[in-house]
Formats: C-alpha cells, structure tokens, sequence
C-alpha cells in the first residue's frame, strides 16, 4: 500500500512537472523518494540539478484531505542534517499537527543564507539554494502534498534574513513572510555575515563577492522593500536581556546570555531600522518588540506560536 501510495505520488510530480513545462516554467528537479516518518510528517528526497545532490526536506502535513497552501519554514546558521531544529528544539511538529498546511523544513544548507551562490565553496560545495526553495521544490512539494499553490516563507536568524530576501526577489510566489530574530537589512548584516561563513569554514566572498558588489544589493531585504507591498509581513526580536526562559535552561544560561544576548541586542537595532524603512514606505508590517529575550529556540518557539494567527489568516487556514 505505502509502495503503491508513493508511485502515485511520484507519477503526480511527474505530470505536474510537465504541465509546468508546457507553461515555460520546467523544473528538471526528480522526486526519488518519500519515507513517511509518522502520519503527519516525511521525509522527502530530491534529486536537485541546481544543487547537484539529492536534497532532503521535511514535510508536516495533515494525515488527509487536500488542497491546503505551505509554509516554508527556514533554519538558522547550523541546521540539522537529520531533522530541522525546528522539530528538534521546538513543539513544531505537536504545534501544526491539526492545522490545514504543509509546514516545509529544508535540512542542511549550513552557512548558506539559503542563496545561489556565486561561487562552489571547497567547504560547502554547491550552493543553489534560492532556485532550489524557488523553482525546484515547490511544484513537488504542491504536487505530492495536496498543495494549492498558496505559499508563505519564514525562519529564524539566517533563514528569516533568508526568508525576506526570497519574498522580495520572488515576490509572485509569497503571500506571507516571517523573520523571528532576523537582520533583514545588509548594510547593518554583512559584517556577521562574513564573520558566520568564514567561522564555520566557508569563504565568505564565494557568495556574493565582496560587501558593496551588485550582488550584495541585490540580495538586501531593506533596498528591495517595496517588493514586499501587499504581503503580509511578521517581524520578532527580544531585547537581548534575560527573560523567563533563562531561568528554566540552566545547563544553557552561560550561553543564552554571553552569546545570544549580544546577539540579540544586534538584531533588535536592526529589525528596528528595517521598521522605519517599512513605515517610511507606507507598508504595514505586524513588529512583535519583546522587553526581553535572547537569540535562542525557547523565545522561537513563541514568536512561532505568536506569528501563527497572522500568517494562517494570509494563507486562508
């Protein structure tokens, strides 16, 4: 039965792929498999030309029924390899279990800024992930998931920055978009952002080239900001203090506050200069400044939580 239900699925991509074809859009990407990992989640493997690999994602989705849009939920710098980190250090997967979307988790992708690259990286290989997330992937996830071509996009630090870029650059394909504790203007970003490729062993300028490149602004949510006119628009950051969590994560307190403190600090500034730039273009955007809080899963879990009645209303769940 699993068999039979997985070729059906593979023979659904198949047709789409060629419907999408005939319409001057083919996606050469191939579903090689489905592992279904319970009722409600899978793990979904696709062989990737743009990437040259076979990609894992995987998918959070109803145990029936049809026709429900997707959220693309990004990861940060080091995201897993096995699982996203959502679903290992969040309620995520509990937390979407009755809901009417595809909650789509792209593992891997360390340091990447989930970008195409302009270079291949000796550290990380081939980077293509903006045509991956944009091209490849959603005609298969639509198809083998009941998909009704309704998409948000959000993520954490590098996959919210990540998550702004892709909606202003691929602004057809987003209704929603969300950034929980993420820098979404590079003229305050690229420093850490140089500093977090070369620190996990990248080079930095494989990527865009260097700061002040054409590429760089290319890529930068603040200048392509009138792009995201008419979407719905999630923003979160804690302060960088200390708040509730940290006395509940004892063995993790050193860390929370020396590290994601500071951090935090820095991406409240910047959240809150990308604010301005939104007000200073008339684009409404629902900013969530929380008193407290350090750059760290606990406090994602909640901003998660708190965006979900705004995106849902977006999609139509």
């Amino acid at each position: 039965m699993r068999r039979m239900r997985v070729a059906l699925i593979v023979l659904a991509v198949a047709l789409a792929g060629q419907a999408v074809g005939l319409a001057g859009r083919a996606s050469a990407a191939r579903l090689v498999n489905i592992e279904e990992l319970s009722p409600t989640r899978s793990a979904v493997f696709i062989d990737s030309p743009a990437m040259g690999r076979t990609i894992q994602v995987q998918v959070l989705h109803p145990a029936g029924g049809g026709g429900r849009p997707s959220y693309y939920l990004l990861d940060g710098l080091d995201p897993g390899v096995a699982q996203s980190t959502w679903t290992n250090a969040t309620d995520a997967e509990r937390f979407f279990a009755g809901e009417r979307v595809n909650v789509v988790l792209p593992l891997g992708g360390q340091a990447s800024y989930y970008t195409d690259w302009q270079q291949d990286d000796p550290r990380f290989g081939r980077y293509q992930w903006e045509t991956f997330l944009t091209e490849e992937l959603p005609p298969i996830i639509d198809a083998a998931f009941a998909g009704n071509g309704v998409n948000a996009i959000g993520g954490l630090s590098m996959g919210g920055m990540a998550a702004l870029t892709l909606a202003a650059r691929k602004p057809w394909l987003y209704r929603a978009v969300a950034g929980y504790s993420a820098c979404p203007d590079l003229g305050l970003a690229a420093g850490p952002m140089l500093f977090s490729i070369a620190n996990r062993g990248g080079g930095p300028l494989n990527m865009w080239g260097p700061p002040g490149s054409p590429a760089w602004a290319e890529h930068d949510p603040a200048r392509l900001a009138d792009r995201l006119r008419g979407k719905t628009i999630y923003l979160s950051t804690g302060s960088g203090l200390p708040g509730q969590h940290e006395t509940e994560i004892k063995p993790q307190l050193p860390e929370n506050i020396f590290f994601g403190g500071p951090i935090e600090t820095g991406v409240n500034a910047c959240v809150a200069a990308f604010d301005q730039r939104l007000r200073a273009l008339s684009i409404p955007a629902r900013i969530d400044y929380n008193p407290t809080g350090t750059h760290s899963w606990s406090y994602w879990q909640d901003t998660l939580h708190a965006s979900w009645p705004t995106l849902a209303a977006a999609l139509g769940v």
